[in-house]
C-alpha cells in the first residue's frame, strides 16, 4: 500500500492522509503534487510524503514520528536502549 501524508510539524500531528492501493501508484504520486502545489498556494508549511507499507499498522511502527508526539517517542527509545 501507499500513503500519502500531510504533516504539520508546527502541531507535530498527521494533518491528512490517504491510501492508495500499489496498483494506484501513479495516481498517488499525482495526489502528492497536487497536495504539495495546493499547500503552497495557499502559504500552508507542512511535509509531504509518499510512503510505502504493507499495511498502516506496519506504517505506524515504521514511521513513527508522524504518528507519535515527542514524549511518547523518548519513552520508546528509552526502553529499546535499557533492553539492549
Amino acid at each position: 500500500m501507499l500513503f500519502l501524508i500531510a504533516y504539520d510539524r508546527t502541531r507535530g500531528k498527521v494533518a491528512n492522509m490517504r491510501s492508495f492501493a500499489d496498483s494506484q501508484r501513479r495516481v498517488a504520486e499525482d495526489a502528492r503534487l497536487e497536495v504539495e502545489l495546493d499547500l503552497n498556494r495557499r502559504g500552508v508549511q507542512q511535509e509531504v510524503v509518499l510512503l510505502e507499507a504493507s499495511t498502516e499498522v506496519a506504517l505506524r511502527l515504521t514511521h513513527r514520528r508522524y504518528f507519535e508526539d515527542f514524549a511518547e517517542l523518548a519513552r520508546s527509545s528509552a526502553s529499546s536502549t535499557r533492553s539492549t
